[in-house]
């Protein structure tokens, strides 16, 4: 079983501060993520400055495209992203554009469980998705348990890369022994840490412990 990949996920209000995050963490961190907020502050000039100071590293805009995808998956490529997020409810034309100009994740929200859609999405060659627990429902108290558990399971076994976020911090990894999830997205936790570096490390401790 291959170990999971560590995303760092910038969602900061400027370039800035996300590149300054970005240096402490790269040599630890297997994809470094324009967040959502990033891009909506900066545009995809963020994600152009991300991949000048981590070359080899795996670059994702997280646009949440809903529409337009082919034209947005091909901004988000000539900036330098390897990867791009589509929100779930997007239409499957709308996924299957972005993902002839550049490798697709569908952000996994609200009324996703569609098995016929899921595999109208890999049929398509868009076989990434990131189950999600929104900030919204983690303020409201939701927190990571069996039903999670039980989702990603569900979606690996149907055939999908599954990366994991939302409010995930290293004590919430255990959860998944023995589960081959693909990616651990970490955003506040890392980029909000005191020390970012140490923050990233604990998490790469955690997926090398249990994964082995």
């Amino acid at each position: 079983m291959s170990k999971p990949l560590l995303q760092v996920a910038l969602d900061t209000d400027t370039t800035a501060a996300a590149l300054k995050v970005a240096h402490q963490v790269g040599d630890i961190v297997d994809v470094v993520e324009a967040g959502t907020l990033l891009i909506y502050q900066e545009g995809m000039d963020a994600v152009s400055d991300l991949r000048a100071i981590a070359p080899n590293k795996i670059i994702l805009a997280d646009a949440k495209v809903a529409d337009a995808g082919g034209h947005v998956a091909k901004v988000a490529a000539e900036h330098g992203a390897d990867w791009m997020t589509c929100i779930n409810a997007a239409t499957v034309p709308t996924m299957a554009a972005a993902q002839k100009e550049i490798e697709v994740q569908v952000e996994l929200y609200e009324g996703w469980d569609n098995e016929k859609r899921a595999q109208e999405w890999l049929a398509n060659g868009v076989d990434q998705v990131v189950y999600h627990q929104s900030r919204d429902a983690k303020a409201a108290g939701q927190v990571w348990g069996e039903q999670d558990l039980n989702s990603v399971k569900k979606l690996i076994d149907m055939g999908f890369k599954v990366s994991v976020t939302g409010g995930v911090k290293p004590e919430v990894l255990k959860l998944f022994k023995g589960v081959p999830v693909y990616c651990f997205i970490a955003g506040r936790a890392i980029h909000g840490a005191d020390d970012p570096r140490q923050a990233a490390q604990s998490f790469k401790d955690e997926i090398n412990r249990i994964w082995g």
